[in-house]
């Protein structure tokens, strides 16, 4: 007649030991992770997680922009040099100056051209999978892209002349104070839970994680069937959102709960002036009018027409 011999408890306390463990990395990975991850309420009501990125993920991206800005620079500069030898002195100092020019939108604005762009997203950006969000919810303005680069130049530049600054000993003081005072703001994202630089704090702006994923194609094609048959939207319902609540909507079929969808689902029909069919469900509406919103933006801007939002009457 066989027992059961019940363990030893030495092995039932190595056992307890590294399940405690186990469950304390779990928890501490969880921490980590929580403490990136932010709710965002847009204006149609829903509630999106997002994880913002991390310092080093924004270092990365910038010394990335940094690198293809110089790229730029220094191609256009070794051109321009053997341009120039061909050249009077007078058109010289002309291509010269037009060269300076250059530098200095190249400088200045190639953030501002990608960020106000549809991906909200420099070249660096784009290569570690983030972008530029507001906090607010809402879309991210003109106003807030220039705000938030122009104080790069303060955050950035002057510490760069500060270390240029050469002299006498006074200048050298002054070189090292101005140093210490631009080094705070280098230093801004590392001490603030959001990894906000100064010109995010100042434009109301994040820089989030954008997974990449294929889910505008996914989308459209699972319900092209359905919103073509128990859903059929008139033209003017479909003209009703632009391309802002088109992504909105993606993001609330990919990630929010079902009453968040319910809620935007109520939204969404009294705004285009939908009645609700006896057994409709709101995630079915919501996914065939998104192919219909999908496909109407398309056409239009096939046609070089672009709607940006709802308030865009174009």
């Amino acid at each position: 007649m066989s027992s059961t011999v019940p363990p030893a408890p030495s092995a039932v306390n190595a056992a307890t030991v590294e399940a405690a463990r186990r469950r304390r990395a779990r928890m501490q990975e969880e921490e980590r992770r929580s403490k990136l991850a932010r709710q965002l309420v847009t204006p149609e009501g829903a509630a999106i997680r997002l994880k913002l990125a991390t310092a080093a993920e924004r270092a990365g991206a910038f010394l990335i922009d940094v690198a293809i800005q110089w790229a730029i620079v220094i191609a256009t500069g070794l051109g321009l040099r053997f341009v120039m030898g061909a050249m009077d002195p007078g058109s010289a100092n002309i291509a010269w100056a037009l060269w300076l020019v250059f530098f200095f939108f190249v400088r200045n604005f190639y953030y501002i051209f990608f960020e106000l762009g549809t991906k909200a997203a420099t070249p660096g950006k784009r290569a570690l999978g983030i972008r530029v969000t507001s906090r607010n919810g809402g879309r991210l303005t003109a106003n807030s892209v220039l705000a938030r680069n122009f104080i790069r130049e303060i955050e950035v530049g002057l510490p760069f002349q500060f270390l240029m600054m050469g002299g006498d000993q006074v200048t050298g003081w002054m070189a090292l104070l101005g140093l210490v005072w631009s080094g705070i703001f280098l230093l801004f994202p590392i001490f603030n839970r959001d990894k906000m630089r100064v010109g995010d704090l100042i434009a109301g702006t994040w820089v989030i994680k954008n997974p990449k994923t294929k889910l505008m194609g996914d989308i459209s094609s699972s319900t092209a069937s359905v919103a073509h048959g128990r859903y059929a939207f008139t033209p003017k319902q479909a003209e009703a959102y632009g391309i802002h609540e088109l992504h909105v909507l993606e993001d609330v079929l990919r990630q929010s709960t079902q009453e968040v969808k319910a809620q935007v689902a109520l939204r969404i029909r009294q705004k285009i002036g939908w009645h609700m069919q006896p057994g409709e469900i709101d995630t079915a509406f919501l996914e065939a009018y998104y192919a219909t919103l999908r496909r109407r933006l398309e056409q239009r801007m096939m046609l070089g027409d672009r709607k940006t939002d709802k308030f865009d009457v174009r």
